[in-house]
Protein backbone atom coordinates (compact mmCIF):
# COMPACT_ATOMS: atom_id res chain seq x y z
CA UNK A 1 0.00 0.00 0.00
CA UNK A 2 -0.56 3.65 -1.26
CA UNK A 3 -3.44 4.87 0.57
CA UNK A 4 -6.87 6.20 -0.24
CA UNK A 5 -9.67 8.09 0.46
CA UNK A 6 -10.82 5.85 2.79
CA UNK A 7 -7.88 7.66 3.25
CA UNK A 8 -4.57 6.64 2.75
CA UNK A 9 -5.43 4.01 0.10
CA UNK A 10 -5.77 4.09 2.44
CA UNK A 11 -9.33 2.67 1.11
CA UNK A 12 -11.93 4.53 3.19
CA UNK A 13 -9.40 6.38 4.96
CA UNK A 14 -7.88 9.02 3.99
CA UNK A 15 -5.77 9.60 1.25
CA UNK A 16 -2.76 7.86 0.42
CA UNK A 17 -2.14 5.10 -2.36
CA UNK A 18 -1.66 2.27 -0.44
CA UNK A 19 -4.52 1.94 1.53
CA UNK A 20 -7.18 3.99 -1.12
CA UNK A 21 -10.24 2.51 -1.93
CA UNK A 22 -10.29 2.57 -5.93
CA UNK A 23 -13.12 3.43 -8.04
CA UNK A 24 -14.90 4.54 -4.91
CA UNK A 25 -16.04 8.03 -4.20
CA UNK A 26 -14.76 9.70 -1.27
CA UNK A 27 -18.29 10.73 -0.39
CA UNK A 28 -20.10 7.63 -1.04
CA UNK A 29 -17.15 5.41 0.04
CA UNK A 30 -19.38 3.22 2.38
CA UNK A 31 -22.83 3.61 0.95
CA UNK A 32 -24.88 0.53 1.48
CA UNK A 33 -25.41 -1.69 -2.11
CA UNK A 34 -29.08 -2.31 -3.02
CA UNK A 35 -29.74 -6.67 -2.45
CA UNK A 36 -30.51 -6.14 -6.78
CA UNK A 37 -27.26 -5.10 -8.26
CA UNK A 38 -24.39 -5.58 -5.70
CA UNK A 39 -24.82 -8.67 -3.39
CA UNK A 40 -27.54 -10.99 -2.93
CA UNK A 41 -30.23 -10.79 -0.25
CA UNK A 42 -28.96 -13.29 1.54
CA UNK A 43 -24.89 -13.35 1.27
CA UNK A 44 -23.36 -16.92 0.77
CA UNK A 45 -21.41 -18.00 3.70
CA UNK A 46 -17.97 -16.94 4.46
CA UNK A 47 -16.53 -20.78 4.60
CA UNK A 48 -12.83 -19.77 4.91
CA UNK A 49 -13.21 -17.41 7.86
CA UNK A 50 -14.51 -18.70 10.76
CA UNK A 51 -14.71 -16.78 14.56
CA UNK A 52 -14.46 -13.17 13.34
CA UNK A 53 -13.92 -10.57 15.52
CA UNK A 54 -13.83 -7.24 15.16
CA UNK A 55 -10.83 -4.98 16.50
CA UNK A 56 -11.55 -1.27 15.94
CA UNK A 57 -15.02 0.17 16.31
CA UNK A 58 -15.12 4.03 14.83
CA UNK A 59 -12.91 5.84 11.62
CA UNK A 60 -11.43 4.54 9.24
CA UNK A 61 -9.11 1.81 10.17
CA UNK A 62 -6.74 0.32 7.55
CA UNK A 63 -3.94 -1.65 6.74
CA UNK A 64 -3.47 -3.39 9.99
CA UNK A 65 -0.44 -6.02 9.76
CA UNK A 66 0.68 -8.40 11.92
CA UNK A 67 3.90 -8.34 14.18
CA UNK A 68 6.15 -11.37 14.08
CA UNK A 69 5.30 -13.33 16.63
CA UNK A 70 1.75 -12.99 15.69
CA UNK A 71 0.18 -11.13 18.70
CA UNK A 72 -0.09 -7.87 18.06
CA UNK A 73 -1.06 -5.32 14.75
CA UNK A 74 0.24 -2.08 13.48
CA UNK A 75 -2.48 -0.12 11.43
CA UNK A 76 -3.17 3.65 10.08
CA UNK A 77 -6.38 5.23 11.49
CA UNK A 78 -8.34 8.79 11.76
CA UNK A 79 -10.39 8.05 14.48
CA UNK A 80 -11.83 11.34 15.27
CA UNK A 81 -12.67 9.65 18.56
CA UNK A 82 -9.11 9.93 19.52
CA UNK A 83 -8.58 13.40 18.36
CA UNK A 84 -6.88 12.61 15.02
CA UNK A 85 -7.34 14.81 11.68
CA UNK A 86 -6.05 12.72 9.51
CA UNK A 87 -4.05 8.83 9.41
CA UNK A 88 -1.91 8.16 12.36
CA UNK A 89 0.12 5.02 12.81
CA UNK A 90 -0.92 2.70 16.11
CA UNK A 91 -0.29 -0.94 17.59
CA UNK A 92 -2.71 -3.27 19.14
CA UNK A 93 -2.49 -6.18 21.04
CA UNK A 94 -5.38 -8.47 19.54
CA UNK A 95 -6.29 -10.14 22.12
CA UNK A 96 -7.05 -7.01 24.09
CA UNK A 97 -8.63 -5.28 21.04
CA UNK A 98 -11.11 -8.17 19.96
CA UNK A 99 -14.56 -6.71 20.97
CA UNK A 100 -13.91 -4.28 23.03
CA UNK A 101 -14.93 -0.99 22.34
CA UNK A 102 -12.98 1.08 24.90
CA UNK A 103 -10.09 -0.51 23.63
CA UNK A 104 -7.05 2.58 23.04
CA UNK A 105 -4.26 0.81 20.94
CA UNK A 106 -0.54 2.94 21.20
CA UNK A 107 0.40 5.53 19.40
CA UNK A 108 3.47 5.15 17.18
CA UNK A 109 3.68 7.84 15.14
CA UNK A 110 3.70 11.59 17.03
CA UNK A 111 0.17 13.32 15.23
CA UNK A 112 2.41 15.55 12.95
CA UNK A 113 1.74 15.54 9.23
CA UNK A 114 -0.41 12.64 7.45
CA UNK A 115 1.38 8.74 7.80
CA UNK A 116 0.88 5.32 6.03
CA UNK A 117 1.66 2.09 5.33
CA UNK A 118 3.18 0.84 8.76
CA UNK A 119 4.85 -2.90 9.26
CA UNK A 120 7.11 -3.98 11.97
CA UNK A 121 11.00 -4.52 12.08
CA UNK A 122 12.11 -7.95 12.23
CA UNK A 123 12.89 -7.18 16.08
CA UNK A 124 8.95 -6.65 17.04
CA UNK A 125 9.93 -3.31 18.78
CA UNK A 126 10.49 -1.11 16.00
CA UNK A 127 7.87 -0.37 13.31
CA UNK A 128 8.54 0.89 10.07
CA UNK A 129 6.06 3.76 8.29
CA UNK A 130 5.48 6.51 5.86
CA UNK A 131 4.85 10.47 7.14
CA UNK A 132 4.38 13.91 6.11
CA UNK A 133 6.27 15.53 8.73
CA UNK A 134 8.94 17.04 7.44
CA UNK A 135 6.82 18.65 4.53
CA UNK A 136 5.03 20.30 7.92
CA UNK A 137 3.01 19.31 10.97
CA UNK A 138 -0.54 19.71 9.91
CA UNK A 139 -2.30 17.02 7.23
CA UNK A 140 -1.77 17.97 3.97
CA UNK A 141 -4.36 19.60 1.93
CA UNK A 142 -6.63 17.05 -0.04
CA UNK A 143 -6.84 17.89 -3.64
CA UNK A 144 -9.99 17.88 -5.75
CA UNK A 145 -10.06 13.44 -6.05
CA UNK A 146 -13.05 13.78 -8.49
CA UNK A 147 -11.58 15.90 -11.08
CA UNK A 148 -12.53 15.36 -14.51
CA UNK A 149 -15.11 12.78 -13.34
CA UNK A 150 -12.51 10.44 -12.57
CA UNK A 151 -11.88 9.52 -9.13
CA UNK A 152 -7.77 10.08 -7.57
CA UNK A 153 -5.27 9.36 -5.31
CA UNK A 154 -2.81 11.58 -4.11
CA UNK A 155 0.67 11.02 -4.02
CA UNK A 156 2.18 13.42 -1.89
CA UNK A 157 5.51 14.11 -2.30
CA UNK A 158 6.29 14.79 1.28
CA UNK A 159 6.06 10.96 2.08
CA UNK A 160 9.13 9.58 3.65
CA UNK A 161 9.76 6.63 5.75
CA UNK A 162 10.28 6.29 9.00
CA UNK A 163 11.04 3.81 11.56
CA UNK A 164 10.14 4.37 15.46
CA UNK A 165 9.94 2.44 18.76
CA UNK A 166 6.97 1.02 20.21
CA UNK A 167 6.74 4.53 22.50
CA UNK A 168 6.43 6.38 19.49
CA UNK A 169 10.11 7.43 19.14
CA UNK A 170 11.19 8.30 15.71
CA UNK A 171 14.68 6.11 15.71
CA UNK A 172 16.20 6.70 11.78
CA UNK A 173 15.12 8.31 8.82
CA UNK A 174 14.88 5.73 6.16
CA UNK A 175 14.61 7.89 3.05
CA UNK A 176 15.25 11.71 2.17
CA UNK A 177 14.38 12.24 -1.62
CA UNK A 178 12.49 14.43 -3.03
CA UNK A 179 8.81 12.82 -3.98
CA UNK A 180 6.48 10.08 -2.76
CA UNK A 181 8.52 7.11 -0.81
CA UNK A 182 5.88 4.97 1.31
CA UNK A 183 4.52 1.39 0.82
CA UNK A 184 6.94 -0.32 2.65
CA UNK A 185 7.01 -3.42 3.76
CA UNK A 186 9.80 -6.08 5.25
CA UNK A 187 11.19 -9.67 3.71
CA UNK A 188 10.05 -12.59 5.85
CA UNK A 189 14.45 -13.00 5.69
CA UNK A 190 14.63 -9.85 7.54
CA UNK A 191 17.46 -8.86 5.41
CA UNK A 192 15.34 -6.27 2.34
CA UNK A 193 12.73 -3.45 2.87
CA UNK A 194 10.45 -3.50 -0.25
CA UNK A 195 8.61 -0.23 -1.12
CA UNK A 196 7.01 2.23 -3.96
CA UNK A 197 8.72 5.77 -4.73
CA UNK A 198 8.88 7.97 -7.65
CA UNK A 199 12.14 9.01 -7.45
CA UNK A 200 12.80 8.08 -11.12
CA UNK A 201 9.91 9.60 -12.45
CA UNK A 202 7.17 7.06 -11.96
CA UNK A 203 5.94 5.09 -9.51
CA UNK A 204 8.05 1.87 -9.12
CA UNK A 205 8.76 -0.86 -6.76
CA UNK A 206 12.48 -0.37 -5.34
CA UNK A 207 14.56 -2.29 -2.22
CA UNK A 208 17.02 -1.13 0.66
CA UNK A 209 18.60 -2.67 3.52
CA UNK A 210 17.08 -2.26 7.27
CA UNK A 211 19.36 1.13 7.80
CA UNK A 212 18.02 2.20 4.72
CA UNK A 213 21.50 1.50 2.27
CA UNK A 214 21.88 0.01 -1.12
CA UNK A 215 18.24 1.51 -2.36
CA UNK A 216 17.52 -0.22 -5.93
CA UNK A 217 14.92 0.14 -8.35
CA UNK A 218 13.70 -3.12 -9.41
CA UNK A 219 10.33 -3.06 -11.75
CA UNK A 220 10.62 -0.56 -14.83
CA UNK A 221 7.03 -0.65 -16.52
CA UNK A 222 5.49 2.15 -16.94
CA UNK A 223 2.14 2.76 -14.10
CA UNK A 224 2.20 2.92 -10.99
CA UNK A 225 3.60 -0.30 -8.89
CA UNK A 226 2.87 -0.45 -5.27
CA UNK A 227 1.27 -2.46 -2.21
CA UNK A 228 3.38 -5.11 -2.47
CA UNK A 229 4.33 -7.86 -0.11
CA UNK A 230 7.13 -10.44 0.00
CA UNK A 231 6.38 -14.62 -0.53
CA UNK A 232 6.60 -16.69 2.73
CA UNK A 233 9.85 -17.55 1.82
CA UNK A 234 11.39 -14.21 0.25
CA UNK A 235 11.93 -15.53 -2.95
CA UNK A 236 9.07 -13.11 -4.91
CA UNK A 237 6.98 -10.59 -4.41
CA UNK A 238 3.09 -9.79 -5.34
CA UNK A 239 1.87 -6.31 -6.18
CA UNK A 240 -0.76 -4.41 -7.67
CA UNK A 241 0.31 -2.15 -10.77
CA UNK A 242 -2.06 -0.04 -13.43
CA UNK A 243 -0.42 -0.62 -16.83
CA UNK A 244 -1.87 2.48 -19.16
CA UNK A 245 -1.49 1.21 -22.67
CA UNK A 246 -3.05 3.83 -25.37
CA UNK A 247 -1.45 7.12 -26.00
CA UNK A 248 -4.41 8.72 -24.14
CA UNK A 249 -4.39 6.56 -21.21
CA UNK A 250 0.00 6.81 -21.14
CA UNK A 251 -0.80 10.95 -21.65
CA UNK A 252 -3.45 10.90 -18.71
CA UNK A 253 -1.50 8.72 -16.37
CA UNK A 254 2.05 10.93 -16.83
CA UNK A 255 -0.58 14.43 -16.64
CA UNK A 256 -2.22 13.27 -13.71
CA UNK A 257 1.33 11.94 -12.26
CA UNK A 258 3.46 15.35 -12.41
CA UNK A 259 0.09 16.76 -10.48
CA UNK A 260 0.58 14.58 -7.75
CA UNK A 261 -2.41 12.15 -8.62
CA UNK A 262 -3.23 8.59 -10.02
CA UNK A 263 -6.88 7.35 -11.21
CA UNK A 264 -7.23 3.86 -9.52
CA UNK A 265 -9.53 2.25 -11.59
CA UNK A 266 -7.64 -0.12 -13.79
CA UNK A 267 -5.15 -2.25 -11.77
CA UNK A 268 -3.72 -6.41 -11.95
CA UNK A 269 -1.98 -8.43 -9.80
CA UNK A 270 1.45 -9.25 -10.71
CA UNK A 271 4.23 -11.46 -9.28
CA UNK A 272 8.06 -11.21 -9.85
CA UNK A 273 11.19 -12.41 -8.10
CA UNK A 274 12.68 -10.54 -5.23
CA UNK A 275 14.62 -8.84 -7.86
CA UNK A 276 12.09 -7.74 -9.99
CA UNK A 277 12.90 -10.62 -12.60
CA UNK A 278 10.59 -13.07 -14.50
CA UNK A 279 7.91 -10.57 -13.82
CA UNK A 280 4.55 -11.99 -15.09
CA UNK A 281 0.63 -10.75 -14.65
CA UNK A 282 -1.59 -13.09 -12.19
CA UNK A 283 -5.61 -11.77 -12.91
CA UNK A 284 -6.54 -10.44 -15.88
CA UNK A 285 -9.76 -9.36 -14.31
CA UNK A 286 -10.43 -5.64 -15.10
CA UNK A 287 -11.65 -3.02 -12.83
CA UNK A 288 -9.65 -2.64 -9.85
CA UNK A 289 -7.74 -5.63 -8.74
CA UNK A 290 -5.27 -4.76 -5.67
CA UNK A 291 -3.72 -5.42 -1.74
CA UNK A 292 -2.83 -8.62 -2.59
CA UNK A 293 -0.64 -10.99 -0.33
CA UNK A 294 0.36 -14.69 -0.50
CA UNK A 295 -1.47 -17.61 0.98
CA UNK A 296 1.16 -19.47 3.68
CA UNK A 297 1.73 -22.16 0.80
CA UNK A 298 3.75 -19.60 -1.41
CA UNK A 299 1.17 -20.94 -4.21
CA UNK A 300 -2.13 -18.92 -4.03
CA UNK A 301 -2.97 -14.98 -3.75
CA UNK A 302 -5.75 -13.48 -1.61
CA UNK A 303 -6.63 -10.14 -3.01
CA UNK A 304 -9.14 -7.17 -3.00
CA UNK A 305 -11.72 -6.90 -5.99
CA UNK A 306 -14.50 -5.25 -7.25
CA UNK A 307 -14.45 -6.76 -11.24
CA UNK A 308 -17.68 -8.50 -10.62
CA UNK A 309 -19.15 -5.56 -9.43
CA UNK A 310 -22.28 -3.23 -11.77
CA UNK A 311 -20.60 -0.25 -9.70
CA UNK A 312 -17.29 0.73 -8.59
CA UNK A 313 -17.82 0.50 -4.62
CA UNK A 314 -17.88 -3.31 -4.01
CA UNK A 315 -15.05 -5.18 -2.94
CA UNK A 316 -14.58 -8.00 -1.82
CA UNK A 317 -11.80 -10.74 -1.21
CA UNK A 318 -10.78 -13.49 -3.55
CA UNK A 319 -8.24 -15.93 -4.04
CA UNK A 320 -6.04 -16.81 -7.24
CA UNK A 321 -3.86 -19.13 -7.81
CA UNK A 322 -0.28 -17.78 -8.52
CA UNK A 323 -0.83 -19.38 -12.87
CA UNK A 324 -3.66 -16.97 -12.66
CA UNK A 325 -6.67 -20.25 -12.45
CA UNK A 326 -8.94 -21.18 -9.94
CA UNK A 327 -10.32 -17.96 -8.92
CA UNK A 328 -12.48 -18.07 -5.63
CA UNK A 329 -14.34 -15.70 -4.18
CA UNK A 330 -13.84 -15.38 -0.27
CA UNK A 331 -16.01 -12.27 1.16
CA UNK A 332 -19.53 -11.80 0.97
CA UNK A 333 -20.52 -9.73 3.96
CA UNK A 334 -20.75 -5.64 2.83
CA UNK A 335 -19.58 -3.65 0.28
CA UNK A 336 -16.14 -3.10 1.59
CA UNK A 337 -13.49 -6.01 2.17
CA UNK A 338 -9.38 -5.38 1.45
CA UNK A 339 -5.97 -5.43 3.03
CA UNK A 340 -5.97 -9.15 3.99
CA UNK A 341 -2.87 -10.56 5.88
CA UNK A 342 -2.21 -13.86 7.23
CA UNK A 343 -0.60 -14.35 10.85
CA UNK A 344 2.84 -15.99 10.40
CA UNK A 345 1.59 -19.04 11.65
CA UNK A 346 -0.95 -18.74 8.50
CA UNK A 347 -3.94 -19.13 11.08
CA UNK A 348 -5.12 -16.07 11.46
CA UNK A 349 -6.63 -13.80 8.54
CA UNK A 350 -6.32 -10.19 9.20
CA UNK A 351 -8.87 -7.44 7.04
CA UNK A 352 -10.31 -4.56 7.04
CA UNK A 353 -14.67 -3.84 6.21
CA UNK A 354 -17.66 -1.73 6.21
CA UNK A 355 -19.38 -4.76 7.98
CA UNK A 356 -21.20 -4.18 11.30
CA UNK A 357 -20.70 -0.32 10.88
CA UNK A 358 -24.88 0.19 11.08
CA UNK A 359 -24.44 1.63 8.03
CA UNK A 360 -22.81 4.04 8.82
CA UNK A 361 -19.26 4.97 6.67
CA UNK A 362 -16.71 3.18 9.28
CA UNK A 363 -13.99 0.98 8.11
CA UNK A 364 -12.90 -1.30 10.64
CA UNK A 365 -10.37 -4.05 11.14
CA UNK A 366 -11.49 -7.28 11.80
CA UNK A 367 -9.50 -10.82 12.26
CA UNK A 368 -10.60 -14.52 12.03
CA UNK A 369 -9.43 -18.01 12.18
CA UNK A 370 -8.64 -19.05 8.53
CA UNK A 371 -9.75 -22.63 7.11
CA UNK A 372 -8.67 -23.74 3.99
Amino acid sequence: MPAIVLTTLGLITSPPLFSQNPNQQPATSNQQPTTNNQQPATPKPETHLKNIRQLTFGGDNAEAYWSPNGQWLTFQSNNAKWGLKCDQIFAMKVKKAAGKPDYRPKAISNGKGRTTCSYFMPDGKHVLFASTAAGADTCPPTPNLRAGGKYLWPIYNTFDIYVADLKGNVTKRLTNTPGYDAEAVLSPKGDKILFTSDRSGDLELWTMNLDGSDQKQITNGLGYDGGAFYSPDGSKIVFRASRPQTEADIKEYKDLLKEGLVAPTAMEIFVCNADGSNLRQVTKLGKANWAPFYHPSGKKIIFSSNHHSTRGYDFQLYMINEDGTGLEQITTESIFNSFPMFSPDGKKLVFCSNRNNGGGRDTNVFVADWVD
